[in-house]
């Protein structure tokens, strides 16, 4: 079975070796056909915290690590600084 990716907005550093992202997706009513937005926050792990709030980042579904942590950071796509 293949590792779920996701491309979020880090939203939260405070914690150490864990970070917060935001996914947004664009589903369609199904019987409205009207596109809405909708938003979900995982928690990931991020070993070297290399990334920030505001920064772009790739992440891939993991072995549970905490109870409620079950991604890892696979890469900063876009800093937030630019």
């Amino acid at each position: 079975m293949p590792k779920r990716v996701l491309t979020g907005k880090v939203v939260s550093d405070k914690m150490q070796k864990t970070r917060v992202a935001e996914i947004e997706r664009f589903p369609t009513h199904p019987i409205y056909k009207k596109v809405q937005s909708r938003r979900k926050r995982y928690k990931f792990h991020d070993e070297q915290e290399l990334s920030k709030a505001g920064d772009l980042v790739r992440i891939v579904e993991c072995r549970p690590m905490s109870r409620d942590k079950h991604f890892r950071l696979l890469e900063v796509v876009e800093s937030g600084l630019d």
